[in-house]
């Protein structure tokens, strides 16, 4: 519970940066997802955004500069792309584009909010709703930014922990869904609502569950990412997704307030934890998260706590990254120069890229263990497919590597601390390690089978070539004159070639069939380690062994 001191807080601006990763369904065509998206026609409420880059009728100002050069040269390669001179570079190797390719939604203007049951509304203002996709990789994000002023502080909290949930996880005993908004409505510019959310209805939720092994999605977050539709469900869609994680969708969120200094440690935890910690539980104190907290996932740098200031204090558990300043200090809620043009730009991508590669990372192990599923070794036709599979992940997982991956993100220092927090907080180094350590046992165990196969195949190609010595020894003899029949006429040599080459032929073919059993007895034979005698007495136990 919300301490009195929180109570007499007000967050004079807040603003909520929610991301939701999702696995795309590879197409049917090797056209990327997004160019399907693009080529809708005008009821496609997606529109690409220009690249402020190229785009002459964009702005390109100083806000867009300074997230520019916040990034090293090869972070700035993969979000903004790059550009050669005609001059100086091989035209062999032409620039290239962004890898992140980003749409935006319109007809969405502002969200209605009740947070409880008989509570007032709350309305915030949409921002930007816009989806994110990725060269290479089969993971988009959708990208919801939300506004208000003049919220109480206890409102907050119960906000961030509320809204942003794709599911419900359990009902009521209202039959409200457990730890979600009782109601969310999406507003066009008019008022008009759009489609408002459905948790409180079980009965869809538990037969979609039935029907597909796979959680449905609420009514207002399926809205958003329409046309794309959940994989598992019956719809028509071109565009199909899955969830990578569960229901909780990584979150960011701007708090200005009269005096942080006055935030109690126990409200400070309770904004800190608010992806896991239920508003209306007591505090855990015995936790290590609570009694280490601080030392893991405050970042204070800006946090003097003296009334000179700077008082601004970042707080990372990885699923949610929260900027709390002093709303006196111009600095703080500065549009263009200040800690929320940073917050918009800088760490708005610090983050997405940290969920990036754990979402990607998670898509990676998703398709080997897919891939596993299906192996059947009694198969060829299997175990082929999962070859295909396999070197398919290795490569796309190499490209990820040598494209994507990265521990330095950026030369300023408070940066590159948050970004490496936020990292280490989501496991995204483990998980990488595991996911590579996946991906070369399974190419181990591919090419020891390779391996054995061709082994296996020359040892009996040796028996073959061995025993048809005979053959060729005994077809040597015919052209000896053994049988002097060079003058008999041409029928009666041909009988002899025929027999001759029959006589070969089944024994070459008898020579196939029981090469294993004749390797077997071509060890026994060259063990020189034993006597003549012993070899002779195992050679015929070996013998009478593999008589059928």
């Amino acid at each position: 519970m919300m301490t009195a001191a929180a109570l007499d807080h007000t967050v004079r601006h807040f603003r909520e940066v929610l991301f939701w990763p999702v696995q795309l369904m590879p197409l049917a065509s090797a056209q990327p997802q997004w160019e399907s998206l693009a080529q809708g026609g005008e009821e496609n409420p997606w529109r690409r955004l220009k690249d402020r880059f190229q785009s002459g009728d964009l702005e390109f100002e100083e806000r867009h500069y300074k997230e520019f050069v916040a990034f090293l040269p090869y972070v700035q390669r993969f979000i903004y792309g790059e550009s050669h001179s005609r001059k100086s570079h091989d035209a062999d190797d032409p620039p290239g584009d962004s890898a992140i390719k980003i749409f935006r939604r319109r007809g969405v203007a502002a969200l209605r909010l009740v947070l409880r049951d008989g509570e007032a509304p709350i309305t915030l203002a949409v921002e930007h709703i816009e989806l994110w996709f990725f060269d290479d990789i089969n993971v988009a994000f959708l990208k919801v930014e939300l506004s208000a002023c003049d919220l109480p502080f206890a409102d907050v909290c119960d906000l961030l922990y509320r809204f942003g949930r794709s599911y419900p996880t359990g009902w009521d005993e209202g039959g409200h869904g457990k730890h979600n908004v009782h109601r969310a409505e999406w507003l066009s510019a008019d008022g008009t609502v759009l489609v408002a959310s459905d948790t409180d209805n079980r009965e869809k939720f538990l037969s979609y569950t039935r029907a597909h092994r796979s959680p449905g999605i609420a009514a207002h977050w399926d809205f958003l990412l329409r046309p794309l539709v959940l994989d598992p469900s019956e719809e028509t869609g071109l565009l199909r997704y899955r969830q990578i994680e569960y229901h909780r969708m990584p979150l960011m969120a701007f708090l200005s307030v009269d005096n942080p200094r006055d935030i109690s440690r126990e409200d400070w935890l309770r904004l800190g934890l608010v992806a896991t910690l239920h508003p209306d539980d007591a505090l855990p104190k015995h936790d290590s998260d609570v009694a280490e907290f601080e030392q893991r996932y405050c970042y204070d740098r800006f946090w003097t706590d003296t009334e000179a200031g700077p008082n601004t204090r970042f707080l990372c558990t990885g699923r949610a990254f929260i900027v709390v300043g002093d709303a006196g200090e111009d600095y703080f809620h500065n549009r263009t120069h200040g800690i929320l043009a940073q917050f918009r730009h800088q760490y708005v991508l610090m983050f997405l890229i940290a969920h990036f590669h754990r979402a990607a990372l998670l898509v990676f192990s998703d398709r080997m263990v897919d891939a596993v599923h299906d192996l059947d070794i009694h198969l060829p036709q299997s175990i082929s497919r999962f070859r295909r599979r396999v070197y398919g992940s290795f490569e796309a997982f190499l490209r990820f590597t040598h494209r994507y991956w990265f521990h330095e993100l950026s030369e300023r220092a408070h940066v590159q601390a948050l970004y490496r927090l936020c990292s280490e907080r989501l496991g995204n180094d483990a998980l990488y390690r595991e996911v590579k350590e996946e991906l070369r046992d399974m190419s181990q165990y591919l090419d020891s089978n390779s391996q054995r196969q061709q082994s296996t195949t020359i040892v009996r190609l040796t028996v073959v070539t061995v025993f048809s010595m005979v053959g060729t020894v005994a077809t040597g003899l015919l052209g000896m004159n053994l049988l002097a029949e060079a003058d008999a006429p041409i029928s009666t040599r041909m009988v002899y070639f025929i027999v001759t080459t029959l006589i070969v032929a089944l024994f070459m073919l008898l020579a196939i069939l029981k090469s294993k059993q004749l390797s077997d007895v071509m060890d026994v034979l060259a063990d020189d380690q034993k006597s003549l005698r012993s070899r002779l007495v195992a050679l015929g136990t070996a013998w009478r062994r593999n008589l059928p």
